[in-house]
């Protein structure tokens, strides 16, 4: 069994990493038991691949080791979705109650120690993963990470130069704006429509594979997002 530790990097934490919402991963195998690969850690019977129950005593298994070199845990199969970016909000939240209704540590309070270990990590990961495939921004970036594209430090020489110009433009008006004006506002909607019709044109980039200008809409939903969270933060009365 792994468990994955988060490393911060240029663009901060992974999307699929703590609770929160690209940066590297490491992994190590904690102390405790060792799990004979693809047997039940319970009873020893053969396991079929990647359960979260034994099928012959039902205990529950420990979430699945990540890929090979330490890849990134692919939060589409977690989650039992299909790997895309077009996913319906109202399914994925069905999915995620259920896992967490069948997950949860308070379902194990009286199995085994090792199964209420078990249930948390996965219900940890479930958390992470709904966390992450229901923000747009975050799904593209988890997509392109899964291909192997990431954001590295000095992406922004990648965006468009009046896109740049905008952006400070935006920075400095938020800036003058006081508590409570309606400037905060007026930019909050505004940016919500941008990141609308940003998540349209990343959807339309996945569908025809083309990473690159998936990677450059990203770039600047990642720009209205810390924009969005200074809005925020001025609507918020000192």
């Amino acid at each position: 069994m792994w468990i994955w530790r988060r490393r911060r990097g240029p663009w901060g934490p992974r999307p699929w990493a703590g609770l929160g919402g690209g940066g590297g991963a490491s992994w190590s195998r904690p102390p405790g038991r060792a799990l004979s690969g693809g047997a039940c850690w319970s009873c020893g019977r053969a396991l079929p691949p990647a359960p979260r129950f034994c099928p012959a005593c039902q205990a529950l298994q420990p979430p699945p080791d990540p890929g090979s070199g330490g890849a990134p845990p692919d939060l589409f199969r977690l989650m039992g979705c299909e790997r895309t970016f077009r996913l319906d909000p109202a399914e994925l939240q069905r999915t995620f109650r259920s896992l967490q209704r069948r997950l949860h540590p308070d379902a194990f309070s009286r199995r085994p120690q090792a199964e209420r270990d078990f249930s948390a990590q996965h219900s940890a990961l479930v958390n992470q993963a709904y966390g992450t495939l229901r923000s747009p921004l975050a799904r593209g970036l988890h997509l392109l990470e899964l291909r192997g594209v990431e954001l590295e430090a000095g992406t922004e020489r990648e965006a468009d130069p009046d896109f740049l110009a905008e952006i400070l433009a935006m920075n400095e008006k938020l800036a003058a704006a006081q508590g409570g004006d309606t400037q905060a506002e007026e930019m909050g909607r505004y940016l919500a429509a941008k990141q609308e019709e940003l998540a349209k044109e990343v959807g339309q980039a996945f569908d025809q594979d083309d990473l690159q200008r998936a990677k450059k809409v990203l770039i600047k939903m990642k720009y209205f997002a810390s924009l969005e969270e200074k809005v925020k933060k001025k609507k918020v009365p000192s």
